[in-house]
């Protein structure tokens, strides 16, 4: 089985080095301990109380391969503290990780208050998901009401909807957009379509739309 090794320290302070390296020679003990093979150490000097660290960045993107699925450190404090070790172990905890500390010789025990707060952020999380795709069907409904027909103005949509398309339907996107919808309710509603767009994808071609009329309108009034 594969296994990251993550070692932090907070400072550049020469007996911080010294605890870097002591971290990483524990922890390939750790490793050889539970038969695990460390395809990665990723040191860095960063405070835990935030998240955007380079190093835990490049963990968590390691963390995401098929073949990866085990993180080795030191104990939990060296992943993050306050709200960013929260956050962590959380995004750790969707992704399947097994966490292994040199602090418990093993696998990461998380204390009772820890397991409570994570599944309420879980908890909260699902009931975001759901009150979002409420809105999503709640703005197709009325973007119907108010005269829209997908199955008439969407084109291609006889063409199979798996494969990528490079146009964007932009009439579509305007009408939407004039029938109330936001840009991640047109999104969701092109994809059902056969379109692979983004929220982001969808507002700036909105966006370049105006901008267009914009220009036209200039033009006309120079004439």
């Amino acid at each position: 089985m594969k296994a990251v090794i993550y070692c932090r320290v907070s400072t550049d302070k020469e007996a911080q080095e010294t605890s870097l390296k002591r971290q990483e020679e524990e922890l390939m003990q750790l490793a050889t301990m539970h038969n695990f093979t460390v395809c990665e150490v990723i040191s860095e000097k960063a405070s835990g109380y935030e998240v955007d660290r380079e190093g835990i960045l490049e963990v968590l993107e390691l963390l995401k391969a098929e073949d990866v699925s085990t993180l080795l450190i030191q104990d939990e404090t060296r992943l993050g503290r306050g709200n960013a070790r929260i956050a962590l172990l959380h995004a750790l905890n969707k992704e399947k990780v097994a966490i292994y500390t040199i602090s418990h010789q093993g696998q990461l025990q998380l204390s009772e208050a820890d397991s409570m707060l994570l599944n309420i952020i879980s908890l909260v999380e699902e009931h975001q998901r759901k009150l979002h795709n409420a809105k999503i069907k709640r703005g197709m409904k009325r973007a119907v009401a108010n005269g829209y027909h997908p199955e008439h103005n969407l084109k291609n949509q006889h063409v199979n909807s798996g494969r990528e398309r490079k146009e964007v339907p932009i009439e579509e996107i305007v009408q939407l957009r004039n029938n109330g919808l936001t840009f991640a309710e047109i999104a969701v509603t092109l994809k059902g379509f056969g379109y692979k767009v983004s929220k982001a994808t969808v507002h700036r071609r909105y966006q370049e739309y105006c901008d267009d009329q914009g220009e036209l309108l200039a033009k006309k009034q120079e004439i």
